[in-house]
């Protein structure tokens, strides 16, 4: 049984600036398996990770990221949290994917569009991820399912998730009906009856979010679920590293 894999949240967020090149850095010395991240578009057409559709909460500014320009985005500081980075700026794709270029890191994508439906975000990010060369290491999750199966009928062979919150019914038959290969569910949702077991069944991969707690993360090592999606890569990475050294992923 192949170990869990470590996913930074929005990078090492617990260490740094969310969604910054500052947090993918942390990330990769961290010694995590992947990154998870959220990319939009501005109102000139750019690619740009940042997880609120507005940027009030992460920077100095107030507004939609539809309504910036590129160059407008770049003058603001989305460092609230960590003074020792000073000021930190919002990344593009482009620039997280050649910072992740030559490392052995999987990308989990995140297409932020379930409340403004930018227009061909799916090919756009797409067409970046081929001209790199990275169609093997990213992983394409977006609460907008719709925006899912337009990325399967772009390419049937990216890897997807469907992301969600909760209180959905049958969940494992949904992703099995829309042939996804992983659902990527809020941690609580694993206290449903029988649901781990049914996604295994079906060989829907589980990637849960956000597990920040040794005790959820040791659990999640105990059920043998594909990824843990965590802002503490470091912790998450010596909880499977003690359960590799107990012979748990024998």
């Amino acid at each position: 049984m192949e170990k869990i894999k470590v996913w930074a949240h929005r990078g090492a967020s617990g260490y740094a600036p969310e969604n910054t090149l500052a947090a993918f850095k942390k990330a990769i010395e961290m010694d995590a398996d992947g990154i998870e991240l959220d990319v939009q578009m501005t109102k000139d057409g750019r690619l740009v990770i940042i997880h609120d559709e507005t940027v009030d909460r992460v920077s100095d500014g107030k507004g939609w990221v539809k309504d910036f320009t590129y160059e407008e985005l770049s003058e603001l500081n989305v460092n609230k949290k960590f003074p020792e980075f000073g000021k930190v700026t919002i990344p593009t794709l482009e620039e997280v994917y050649s910072l992740i270029k030559d490392t052995g890191l999987t990308v989990n994508v995140e297409l932020k569009n379930s409340i403004i439906f930018y227009k061909d975000l799916e090919e756009r990010v797409m067409e970046l991820t081929r001209k790199m060369g990275l169609e093997k290491r990213i992983i394409y999750s977006s609460f907008n399912h719709f925006s899912i199966m337009k990325i399967k009928e772009l390419d049937p062979g990216a890897e997807t998730g469907f992301l969600y919150e909760y209180g959905f019914l049958d969940m494992p038959e949904y992703a099995s009906k829309y042939h996804v290969d992983a659902l990527h569910p809020a941690l609580y949702n694993l206290q449903y009856p029988n649901f781990m077991e049914d996604c295994k069944n079906r060989g829907i991969k589980l990637r849960v979010w956000t597990v920040n707690d040794v005790e959820d993360m040791i659990m999640l090592c105990e059920n043998r679920l594909n990824a843990m999606i965590t802002n503490y890569p470091d912790i998450g990475r010596k909880v499977v590293n003690d359960c590799v050294k107990r012979g748990q992923f024998n």
